[in-house]
This record gives structure tokens, sequence and C-alpha cells, in this order.
């Protein structure tokens, strides 16, 4: 661990931040440990944002914010991703996201600051996804909060993607792509969002990834491998819920991305659960006010009633 600097707090403790690693598999993770000035361990919380994403675009927010709140927060680069080591790069796979995130779980409750018997995980948009499908099976994960959750099905997919056709098309240039790589080791990339290139994997102009003073910032390369749409279509998060007996938190608007998924995986839910509906859109969620700080508080409301 390195670069420990005060910061300066909006809620009641005083936070440092540190650089930190911690391996996942065999690649090494890079991530931001956020820590309250508290005596006593705290509650830790893994963090975790949207697909294709790096920690600074909105899991370093939402993990500053709850160390605020008292909770030893931890957002990081997944395999692949940023900092993080891995080959090769920026290939959303969802099943290697869910082992990052288990691999973080651990080295958090290994951390002296930490109290490893009151560890929760909060999960933006696609990390959603993620943090349910290892809560499924992590018993040490006490507690779940989902903030402007993107929680898909096959139905839900196409529903989102086109139709039926369209998604077994992107599924059909992924297959090509996979088999380009294995052949040759090199990955077709598009962008991940573009106002111009239909190929992009969302072609539209969204304000928050092409703003530089939002999330087109250097760390994140705006570019999706083409081979991972596979993996992303075929993934079914709502079958999670069932397996997911921990006390479970959604923040979300009917603005927002696919709420009828959120609908769905709540009711699903084998365990204590709530849903918070408020206003926004989904991009609101990453950077905006009053949503960040609505979605940190319920949040950090949650755990604190829940993990005890």
């Amino acid at each position: 661990m390195n670069r420990t600097r005060p910061e300066t707090p909006r809620g009641p403790f005083v936070t440092t931040r540190q650089k930190v690693t911690f391996p996942s598999g065999t690649a090494t993770l890079t991530g931001t440990l956020f820590l309250p000035d508290s005596p006593a361990p705290a509650p830790g919380i893994v963090v975790a944002g949207t697909w294709t994403s790096v920690k600074e675009l909105m899991a370093d927010r939402y993990a500053e914010q709850l160390a605020e709140r008292g909770y030893a927060a931890l957002s990081f680069d997944f395999t692949g991703f940023g900092e993080s080591g891995g080959e090769p790069r920026d290939v959303e796979d969802p099943a290697a996201k869910v082992r990052d995130i288990h691999h973080a779980v651990t080295f958090l409750a290994a951390h002296p600051a930490v109290d490893g018997a009151r560890l929760g995980a909060l999960g933006i948009c696609a990390a959603a996804m993620y943090m349910a499908g290892n809560a499924a099976d992590d018993p040490r994960v006490g507690s779940l909060a989902l903030v402007a959750p993107w929680l898909h099905d096959a139905a839900i997919c196409e529903a989102a993607y086109g139709g039926a056709d369209a998604v077994a098309e992107k599924i059909k240039t992924a297959r090509q792509a996979r088999a380009r790589f294995a052949e040759t080791g090199e990955v077709d990339y598009v962008p991940v969002v573009s106002a111009t290139d239909p190929r992009a994997a969302m072609p539209y102009d969204i304000d928050f990834y092409l703003n530089p003073a939002r999330g087109g910032i250097p760390a994140w390369p705006n570019r999706f491998a083409v081979m991972a749409w596979e993996d992303w279509l075929t993934y079914d998060s709502l079958a999670h819920a069932p397996r997911i007996a921990q006390p479970t938190v959604l923040v979300h608007s009917e603005d927002a991305a696919i709420p009828d998924g959120a609908r769905r995986f709540h009711a699903g839910l084998a365990g204590p659960k709530a849903i918070m509906w408020t206003e926004g859109t989904q991009f609101d969620f990453y950077d905006q006010e009053p949503q960040v700080t609505l979605a940190a508080d319920t949040a950090a409301a949650h755990f604190g009633r829940t993990l005890r």
C-alpha cells in the first residue's frame, strides 16, 4: 500500500485513501481503499460500477461517500481493466468479474482496518449483476446494496437490444471475434459509446461517457471487445435472486435503465429486501446530485441496520 493522503469530508468522518493491490487468479488487481478515521476496525464494503468501467468513473465516488459515513470501502479495477493486470484487455466477462469480486472481499476481510465479520457489497448499474452473483455463493457478504441496477435475463436482453434476431446476430459476431482472437491473439474492439459509429455497444450520444468533465476521462479507453457480447447477453442475473438470503436494498428510478429487471429481481429475493424508487436518469446515479448522495445515504443506512 502507498500514497495515503487526507481527504476533505462531506460526512462526519475524515477519510484517507490508499492505493492497494491484491491477487485475483493470475492477475494483480489495483484498487483504492477509502478508510474512515475510526479508532476501531470499520465494516467493509466492496464497490464496483458499470460495464467496461474503471474505478474512477463512479466506484471511487461511492466508496468515498461510504467512507465519510464510517465504512471502509474498496473500489477496484477488474481483471484486464484500468490499472489492473490481466489479458486480454477490456473484455466484459461476467464470470471473471464475479471471481474478482470474491477476491476483493478476501482482501478486504483480511485488512487490519476492516472488521472482517461485517462485510457488504455495493454495485452500480451492471455491477449489481456481479455483486449479486458473488453474494449468492459468498456467505461472507452480509448485506447488499444495488444502485440504478442493470439486472437482465434473456427476455430483458431481447427487449433492450432489438429482439431475438438482433441478439442472435450479436452472439454470432461475438463467436467470430472470439475465433479470430484464438487464432491470431488480436481483439476486435468497437467503441462502448459513440454518437456516430453504429457498431458501438451503445450507439448513442451519452453525455456522461463522452464529456471529459464527467466520464470521458483518459483512464477509460471507451472500447468494447466484440467477443464479449455472448457472455454478456447470456448472463442470467435474475436467477441469482432466489439464492440471495442477505438483506438487500435497491435504489432505482422508472426513468433509469430497465426498471422491470429491478422489480423482478427484487420480487425473487429470498431474504429481507427493500426497493427505493426515486427520480433521475441512469447516468444521474453515476455522478449527479441529489441522486448520488441519496443512494449513498440509503446504502449506508441499510448497511448500518444489517451489518451487526
